[in-house]
């Protein structure tokens, strides 16, 4: 895997509304790093990774610019504007490296906690799997919602999976997956649904409980309590 180009995608092109506030998310401080510091440089201490770009919404290009230029990193770093929705801007991204990679990561910049281990394990499936993504195993028990507000079923936990990032994925099979979604006019909930309508297999990786997305202050609280 080291003989591949590696590069990464991270999503920071939300403003934040529903999180509410004058500062967009990614931009707040936890203990004198901001939310979207956090994450690149999980992905800048992983030495195969060779590229970074961070997709921002276009008036906020600049300050995410001063944010990942005190990053060290032996790599490229790039900013770019964003699309109107976040699999626009992912797209947008992938267009956006200088060399075009083997290997592409796709990370949400809301998510500060990943670990340079669990970036890893994505890699390393991808020596063996086109697609892989993180994820945990679902605890609680999901039933289903009928029309009525009644449940009308329970499903099996075993085989359910909360979802994360990074979801890692050959470039060309990310690339045609997002090629396809585009001239279909179709919008999915994460690159991996993309990759599955072209019946591509996706290696699931177990990810931490701790790889939480900030979308709550209460999140935010939560996060602050486990940075050490």
């Amino acid at each position: 895997m080291s003989q591949k180009r590696i590069g990464v995608v991270v999503a920071a092109g939300g403003t934040g509304k529903r999180f509410g506030g004058r500062t967009p998310k990614q931009f707040l401080k936890i203990k004198k790093k901001t939310i979207l510091e956090y994450s690149v440089r999980a992905f800048t201490r992983v030495g195969d990774i060779q590229d970074v770009v961070v997709v921002a919404p276009k008036e906020l290009v600049k300050r995410a610019e001063k944010v990942i230029a005190t990053i060290p990193f032996k790599g490229t770093k790039t900013v770019v504007a964003g699309g109107r929705e976040r699999q626009d801007s992912v797209w947008i991204g992938l267009h956006a490296f200088s060399v075009q990679p083997d290997i592409v990561l796709v990370h949400d910049a809301a998510r500060p906690l990943i670990e340079p281990v669990i970036i890893r394990k994505v890699i390393a499936a991808l020596r063996d799997y086109p697609a892989a993504v993180v994820g945990v195993k679902v605890k609680d028990t999901v039933k289903v919602e009928g029309q009525s507000g009644f449940f009308t079923g329970t499903l099996d936990r075993r085989s359910l999976w909360t979802v994360q990032t990074p979801q890692g994925f050959h470039f060309r099979v990310l690339l045609d997956a997002h090629r396809k979604a585009n001239e279909e006019s179709f919008l999915g909930t994460d690159e991996a649904s993309l990759v599955e309508r072209l019946s591509v297999p996706v290696k699931i990786v177990e990810g931490d409980k701790r790889n939480v997305k900030v979308t709550t202050r209460d999140d935010l609280r939560l996060i602050a309590e486990w940075i050490s």
